[in-house]
């Protein structure tokens, strides 16, 4: 399994810098990441993790797990973060990076030429609620990306899944139900209005509907049925629910979009076009043509891929950075197939959106699926 990346690279988060110490801001086209610990690509056991300018990497080979860090923070920690032998999982900040370990969770600042311990919490037996949990979830609670970075969660809820937007969660629990909280000025909680809640209520608009998967961008929220039905809520404004936007059909008729590329514009659905959605406070169902079932989703500040069942990747929203790897800086509020991957025989299996940039895992279609 090999993991690719594309969209904003200003610090090097997806390629390195040439020789002349020059990156590329924008990448369009998935691009195969190196691996920064110099060990050739990322090896098939590794989770990537993503913060605005900064990946880090997350290995479990047999000599034992680390996390390697790339983008602005590698400058400070060098590539592998010392302190993270032996983790089990990680999350990155633009300041900290969060460790799990088996027996305790500990937030480091990254910082030159010492890294800071910040923050530690032992976990103790009473804290084990008896389901696997990834970050941002912990025993007891999860994890903020600034302090206080550990906030309580009640354990009658039995999380199993947590997604943060810059400011509200949507949490999964193990029977399926979804519950948020946080601001809810763009409809990104999915109550039906535009207040906020401080704390965990359910998304009634999906009771009875057993969701498997839950994601969180700036301002819009998604989640995946366990019949691969993607539902989605929240901040439209760039296309990223997947749904007609008048933002961008504005940009159509003032004939540019981002990137000053030109775009033909069709007259017939100019005119038909007169529903638009700016911000959608109930959770929709998105339908993307010739695809039966969503297995993954990820959201970005303004952008959104998805993982079908049969391994193809589709991505829609905000693209002025390439992250939507269509080739183009061209924003779209239609799902729409990432070439790429069917083009060189790639079944995707994996996808984890940065909040401009997109990083996904895919492993040739020859090769038997595990």
């Amino acid at each position: 399994m090999n993991w690719f990346g594309f969209g904003f690279d200003g610090f090097g988060q997806i390629r390195p810098s040439d020789v002349s110490g020059q990156v590329s801001c924008k990448v369009s086209t998935p691009v195969l990441i190196s691996d920064v610990c110099r060990s050739g690509v990322i090896r098939s056991d590794c989770r990537v993790r993503a913060s605005w300018s900064s990946r880090a990497d997350v290995h479990h080979p047999d000599c034992g797990s680390h996390v390697c860090v790339s983008g602005s923070s590698e400058e400070v920690c060098g590539g592998i973060f010392p302190e993270s032998q032996g983790c089990t999982d990680a999350l990155i900040s633009e300041r900290y990076l969060t460790l799990n370990f088996t027996d305790r969770v500990e937030c480091w600042e990254i910082q030159h030429p010492q890294n800071k311990l910040v923050w530690k919490r032992e976990r103790e037996l009473s804290d084990d609620t008896g389901h696997a949990v990834a970050l941002p979830l912990v025993s007891g609670g999860y994890i903020m990306a600034k302090p206080p970075f550990f906030r309580p969660l009640c354990s009658k809820l039995c999380a199993v899944s947590l997604a943060l937007g810059s400011e509200h969660a949507v949490l999964l629990t193990s029977d399926g139900t979804v519950y948020s909280w946080g601001s809810g000025s763009h409809g990104q909680l999915g109550h039906g209005a535009l207040t906020s809640q401080e704390e965990p209520q359910v998304v009634e608009a999906l009771w009875g509907v057993p969701i498997r998967a839950v994601s969180a961008g700036n301002w819009h929220s998604a989640s995946v049925s366990t019949g691969g039905d993607l539902y989605m809520w929240g901040w439209n404004e760039s296309g990223q629910l997947g749904l007609p936007s008048r933002g961008l059909e504005e940009e159509k008729l003032r004939g540019k979009i981002s990137g000053n590329t030109e775009l033909p514009i069709n007259e017939d659905e100019k005119k038909e076009a007169d529903v638009f959605i700016s911000i959608q406070a109930f959770p929709a169902l998105v339908d993307i043509p010739n695809v039966s079932e969503i297995s993954r989703i990820s959201c970005g500040s303004r952008h959104t891929a998805a993982v079908t069942g049969t391994g193809d990747l589709y991505t829609w929203g905000w693209g002025h950075y390439g992250q939507l790897g269509h080739g183009t800086e061209n924003s779209t509020d239609e799902p729409t197939l990432v070439d790429y991957f069917p083009s060189h025989r790639m079944c995707v299996k994996d996808v984890v959106c940065g909040l401009w940039n997109t990083f996904v895992s895919a492993v040739p279609k020859e090769q038997p699926q595990s």
